[in-house]
């Protein structure tokens, strides 16, 4: 069986991070597909090994604007 999740990632330095919204699990790689792939045996590791997994509902993601920000 398969799910789909979702990965916010972002660059620190030289590596990207990419952490699932669903799951409290991050991971990094060298490109972003790297990051992601990474990401995804993690979580499938992370399901394996919890007594009860229960990635919490699809996240609605969004952008939103701060004002007199630097």
């Amino acid at each position: 069986m398969s799910q789909v999740f979702t990965a916010a990632v972002h660059q620190e330095d030289d590596w990207f991070v990419a952490q699932c919204l669903e799951a409290d699990v991050a991971s990094q790689g060298h490109t972003i597909d790297e990051a992601v792939a990474n990401l995804s045996e993690a979580v499938g590791l992370y399901l394996d090994e919890v007594e009860d997994p229960h990635p919490t509902a699809r996240p609605w993601v969004t952008s939103f604007e701060v004002t007199g920000a630097a």
